[in-house]
């Protein structure tokens, strides 16, 4: 269960209301969906942020970021985790949402 409603009435806000956004619980996690497609969630440890396979060596070189892991060590590739030092700032919120809802915005619409 997510428990940082200020990370998540962030990401809310950042992500906006349109028609084609949702949410869903999934992976211990409050997941944001664009066009149907994971763009990013919060999590207890950070923010989920799907930036896509050709972006995730560099999205783990910056600070705070880790590589996303599913149930059995799974590692899916596209997918980090940033962590709450890496969220001091709105600023820092606002990046990364957007990485995450850019990329969801380039896969065709589910």
């Amino acid at each position: 269960m997510v428990r940082d409603d200020h990370l998540v009435a962030q990401v809310r806000e950042l992500v906006g209301d349109a028609p084609d956004v949702d949410e869903r619980r999934m992976f211990g996690s409050l997941i944001f969906m664009v066009g149907g497609n994971m763009a990013c969630g919060v999590r207890d440890d950070g923010l989920l942020v799907r930036v896509g396979r050709d972006a995730t060596d560099a999205a783990l070189a910056e600070p705070h970021v880790t590589p996303f892991e599913m149930g059995g060590g799974r590692r899916p590739a596209g997918w980090v985790v940033v962590g709450h030092a890496g969220l001091a700032k709105e600023k820092d919120v606002r990046g990364w949402v957007e990485r995450g809802v850019a990329y969801a915005r380039t896969l065709p619409p589910k």
